[in-house]
């Protein structure tokens, strides 16, 4: 009972917290998109606004595919060696489940929802400029915001599968870069623990 308390009170913190990150960063990216839509009059700088939160949301779905499908033990050499990003590198791996909520879920779902958004601002423009239906350019917009999604996604789940180690490398490199210039650890890990792999070095390992 103890241990299942434990896991539970985990559990409904992580999600918590989850809840609050999204409600301050749905907010955030609403605000930001309505405050640049309502001083951005040209279309095609409309579309590129819409363009920019696609991207966002095919590249964290990235990150988080590739931190599903990443193993820890090629980073265990380069963390011994110290290695700028081994560590965060682990941190991201041992931390997946975590990692693929906020990046799939999260960021995912929320560019989503704004990219819908900035498409139905723009079908209005383009039905105030051409003077048609807004219900044709309503359409028009859905499955063009569709398809770049749909199609960015496929194409960066394939590449996130391929180069997961490069891809998670990369990521925890930019961590590094980032606690560098604050000063302070944004993923903690045990540092004398870091070559140690939980359940063995070349599969996937146990979450929490």
């Amino acid at each position: 009972m103890g241990k299942k308390g434990k896991s539970l009170r985990q559990a409904t913190r992580h999600a918590t917290l989850i809840s609050i990150i999204t409600f301050m960063l749905a907010m955030g990216i609403s605000v930001g998109s309505e405050f640049f839509l309502s001083r951005i009059f040209s279309i095609a700088l409309s579309f590129g606004l819409l363009f920019i939160l696609i991207l966002i949301g095919v590249l964290f779905d990235v990150i988080g595919i590739a931190a599903t499908a990443a193993t820890e033990k090629p980073f265990h050499a380069k963390a011994a060696k110290k290695v700028t990003g081994a560590v965060q590198a682990l941190w991201l791996v041992r931390n997946a489940d975590r990692v693929a909520n906020f990046c799939n879920d999260v960021v995912g779902d929320i560019c989503a929802a704004a990219s819908g958004a900035v498409g139905a601002t723009i079908a209005l423009r383009l039905t105030q400029f051409f003077g048609t239906e807004t219900f044709f350019w309503g359409i028009v917009m859905t499955g063009f915001v569709a398809a770049f999604t749909v199609g960015g996604k496929a194409f960066g789940k394939s590449l996130a599968i391929r180069r997961c180690h490069e891809i998670i490398f990369l990521v925890a490199g930019w961590v590094a870069q980032v606690e560098t210039i604050l000063g302070w650890q944004l993923f903690q890990i045990k540092r004398n623990k870091v070559t140690e792999p939980k359940n063995g070095a070349s599969g996937k390992p146990s979450r929490g």
